[in-house]
C-alpha cells in the first residue's frame, strides 16, 4: 500500500520536509495534489476521520496524519529514520518541532502583518522583521543546532543517536531554503557552524536524496513558498 502525500502542487513549502523522508527511505509514495491540482486534498480536509487544519497530511489506508511534526514522529519509526526508544524519540520531535518554529519565522518575515494580504502590501514591515531575523534569529537557531550535533555522543555526523534521521533531512531543508532567501546572511553564520554544512552535504550525497534532487519531483524555491526571495529583506 503506496502512502499518499497531500499538499499544494506547486510549491516545496512545508510538504517538502515529509516528501525528503519518504524519498530518502525509498518509500512506495504518490504526491496525490500534483496529480489533481488538490481536489481531492481538500475533499479530505472536509471529510476525514481524522481531519488535517491545513497540508501537509499524510495517509495511509485509512489513518490520515497532519502537521509536519507528527507526521514525521509517526512515519519515522515505519521507514528505519527515527531511533530506537522513547527518550531518543522525544529528543527528535523536539528537534524537529524547534525546525517548525524556524519555519514558521522565516515565513513571517515577507508575512509580518496579514497572512493573507500581498508581500507588496506589507513591504517596510517585512523590512523590519526581516531584519531581526537576519542579525537575531538565524544565528540563534543555527548555532543552536551546532550546539546539537558537538553534543551527541555519538559524534557529530547526525543530530541524533549514529546514524540517519527525519531531522538530519529537515536541517537539509532549513539550510537550503535559507540560503534561498537569505544567501548573505545565512551564509555568514554557516561559516562558523561547520557540523551544519557537513551534515547538509552528507545528506545531498545520500544516493536516494541526490537522485530526488535532480528529478522533476523537487519543485524549484519560489516566490509562493515558505522560503522567498526578495533582495531587499537580506540586508
Amino acid at each position: 500500500m503506496a502512502y499518499e502525500l497531500y499538499y499544494w502542487p506547486t510549491i516545496q513549502g512545508r510538504g517538502e520536509f515529509v516528501r525528503l523522508a519518504l524519498e530518502a527511505a525509498g518509500a512506495d509514495y504518490v504526491d496525490v495534489s500534483r496529480q489533481d491540482n488538490g481536489k481531492a486534498m481538500m475533499t479530505l480536509m472536509e471529510t476525514a476521520a481524522t481531519p488535517s487544519f491545513a497540508p501537509p497530511f499524510l495517509r495511509l489506508g485509512d489513518r490520515t496524519v497532519g502537521q509536519v511534526a507528527a507526521i514525521l514522529a509517526w512515519l519515522g519509526p515505519q521507514l528505519g529514520l527515527s531511533p530506537n526508544g522513547d527518550s531518543d524519540r522525544a529528543w527528535l520531535n523536539q528537534i524537529q518541532l524547534t525546525f517548525a518554529d524556524l519555519v514558521a519565522e522565516a515565513h513571517d518575515t515577507h508575512h509580518p502583518v496579514d497572512l493573507m494580504a500581498y508581500y507588496d502590501e506589507q513591504k517596510s514591515e517585512a523590512a523590519r522583521r526581516s531584519k531581526a531575523f537576519r542579525e537575531q534569529r538565524i544565528g540563534k537557531f543555527l548555532r543552536w543546532t551546532e550546539q546539537v550535533l558537538i553534543a551527541n555522543p555519538s559524534g557529530p555526523d547526525w543530530l541524533v543517536s549514529h546514524h540517519l534521521t527525519y531531522a538530519d533531512l529537515s536541517l537539509f531543508q532549513v539550510v537550503e531554503g535559507l540560503r534561498y532567501a537569505f544567501p548573505k546572511a545565512t551564509e555568514a553564520v554557516l561559516n562558523t557552524t561547520p557540523h551544519i554544512v557537513a551534515v547538509r552535504d552528507r545528506v545531498a550525497a545520500l544516493p536516494r536524496v541526490s537522485t530526488y534532487l535532480k528529478s522533476d519531483r523537487r519543485i524549484p524555491f519560489n516566490e509562493d513558498g515558505i522560503f522567498r526571495r526578495y533582495p531587499e529583506l537580506d540586508g
